[in-house]
This record gives structure tokens, sequence and C-alpha cells, in this order.
């Protein structure tokens, strides 16, 4: 079982990178032109303290993994443009290559011509760490129960398997019903591929740091992918409910509303990690700016003390929140995909009403 979810793990990580590369552009643009204007725009004697920048900075997706705010490391830059074809080179701050300038952890055209963005950012590596980390553990899971069979769990045995028997037991059973089998892999891939990235996310210095599921291109193949399993197998009364609602004479009413129930699901999921996940790190790093607001970035000690007496406990508290919350979320996604893939492959009577 455990040799079917490292299958799964490694499949399932390749879709989401190769479609997250896809839409890296429009997010690195994004980021090159937030980051720009936090850097160009410095902040005169007089100003007081802006905290939105920094904090945008850091939620964003980059090129290069800081380590401290004191050592920068470069990640692989793969470009492609229908002028230059393909490019590649590491990042390094301030850079030219080729018509492409290294800017603030993003990258651009000097002459502003589109290309597709097939980076190694941190975003992508911290997945590739991600992916690491579970085909290793799985592995070791195997061994030990090849190695120990019949023998109580130890080490890191322990700790997987009551994760691995509440996800089979409370999560898919009930979600999926009779045919969870057939499914359980992909919703262990997929509780613990987020469960990783969310704790990844938790550690402030290298290799963590890096905000994957708050990053709405992640969740939403995630979600693209769940669509997909969902509705690839849903049967016969799945698609009649959808095509065919009935009372018969409210069809005119009830088909637009099913069919787009085929898409809410989906973006339902997307939205639901995303927010929750980029709205703690978000409340992390205002807590930590309130130092810098307080101490009128540097110019009041008092102040910054004040701030430091607010900001640490409270820092404190929503991290140990946030560990709580990277379960949570992990389990709520896997959850409610189980419970779509339930409503899919469902089995209706003849004379029921699928879904009333």
């Amino acid at each position: 079982m455990f040799t079917a979810y490292i299958k799964r793990i490694i499949l399932f990580s390749g879709i989401v990178l190769s479609s997250l590369a896809v839409s890296a552009e429009e997010t690195e643009t994004a980021v090159a032109t937030t980051t720009e204007e936090a850097h160009t725009e410095a902040p005169k004697a007089d100003e007081k303290f802006n905290p939105t920048p920094m904090i945008l900075h850091h939620i964003a997706d980059s090129h290069e993994w800081d380590i401290l705010e004191m050592a920068h490391i470069g990640l692989p830059c793969i470009l492609y443009s229908a002028e230059s074809g393909i490019t590649t080179f590491q990042y390094e701050d301030g850079k030219e290559v080729n018509g492409y300038t290294c800017e603030h952890g993003g990258i651009v055209r000097e002459d502003h011509a589109g290309f597709i963005d097939f980076s190694i950012t941190k975003n992508v590596a911290t997945m590739l760490l991600a992916a690491f980390i579970l085909i290793v553990v799985f592995t070791s899971v195997t061994k030990a129960y090849t190695t120990n069979k019949g023998k109580a769990p130890k080490g890191l045995q322990s700790l997987i398997e009551p994760m691995v028997v509440f996800i089979r037991d409370d999560v898919a059973k009930p979600g999926i019903g009779p045919k969870y089998e057939k499914y359980l892999p992909y919703i262990m891939t997929i509780f613990f591929f987020i469960l990783v990235l969310n704790l990844l996310g938790l550690i402030p210095v290298f290799p963590g740091g890096a905000n994957v599921t708050g990053n709405i291109a992640f969740t939403l193949v995630m979600a693209f992918v769940a669509m997909l399993v969902i509705n690839f197998s849903g049967n016969k009364g799945y698609w009649k409910h959808i095509l065919l609602p009935q009372p018969y004479f409210l069809w005119p009413i009830m088909f637009p509303v099913e069919l787009l129930g085929i898409f809410t699901k989906p973006i339902a999921l997307m939205i639901r990690l995303f927010a929750n996940m980029v709205a703690g790190h978000i409340i992390v790093l205002s807590l930590i700016c309130l130092i810098f607001v307080f101490g009128n970035a540097g110019k009041s000690v008092g102040g910054s003390i004040a701030g430091s007496a607010i900001a640490i406990p409270f820092t404190l508290f929503i991290s140990c929140i946030e560990v709580l919350v990277a379960f949570i979320q992990a389990f709520i996604f896997s959850m409610l995909t189980s419970v779509f893939i339930g409503m899919a492959v469902e089995e209706h009577g003849h004379g029921e009403e699928a879904h009333h």
C-alpha cells in the first residue's frame, strides 16, 4: 500500500509542478512589479514605516531564497520566448542575460516582450523538497513494515501509521463509500503533500519560509486536478442528476445551477486553502511589523520595546495556531475531496431521486 502512495506522490507532484510552471509568468510579473515598487520608492526621513511592501514581498514567490536576509541563493531560471528560444541561467539580482534582467526576485525582459517562465522558483523548489521528504518517509515506513512484519510499529512508522489509518477510516471510507480503496492513494497523497508544504511554510529560515499553499496558482492546480478526478469518476446517476435534474418542469432553472456546481466545488477547495494559509502568514508578519511601526523604523527605542511586548507573545500564539491550521487545512481539503468523489460515485436505487 505504501509503495502505491510513493508512486502517486511522484506522479501528482509532477502534475502540480508542470501546471504551476505554465502559470508562473503572470505571477512573476506581478511579483516583480510589487517588489520593484517596494525597492524604488524608498521612504523619506519624515515618512512612517509602511509594512505593506515587506509583507507582500515575503508571501510572494521569488527566484531567490533568502537566508535571514543575509545570504541569497539564486535559483535556476528556465525561460522561453519566441524571439530568444530557451534561456537558462542562475538568478542573481541585477544580472542581464540574453535580453532578460533580474530585478528584486523577479525577471523582466528589456524589450517588454512576453515570455514563459519555467524556472525553479522558491515555491517550486519547496514542492520538490516536499515530494522528496514524502518519498523518503514512505520508503522508510514501507521498509519498516517489511522488516518488522507482525511487530508493533516503532519510530517513524508509529508516527505515520495513525495518520494513515485516520485518513482511511475517518476521511476516505465515510466520504467515498464502498469504492474508497480506488481513491485512497490519491486522498493520502493530497493530505500529506499539503500537510508537509504547510509545515515547511511555517519554518522562518531556509529551507522553509515559502508560501506555497498560500499561492493561488498552486491551489488552483490542486483544485483543477480534484475536479478532473471527481467528474471523470462520475457514474450515470451523477451525470443524470446534473443534466436532467428533477422535477423536470424546473429544468431551465436547475440545469444551470447543477452545471455551475461542477465548478463551484473545486473553486471552494481552491479559495479555502489559499485564503486560510495566506491569512495566517499575513497576520504573523503584521504582528512582527508592529515592532517597527511602534518604533518608527528604529527611531524610537521605547516604541520598539512596547511593540515587542505586544508582538512577540501574539506572534508565538498565532504561530502555534498556525501549526494546528496546517493539519486542519490538509484534513479539510482531503475530506471535501472525498465527499465530492463520493457524491460522484454513489449508487442510487431505481426509485430514488439522486442527491435529494
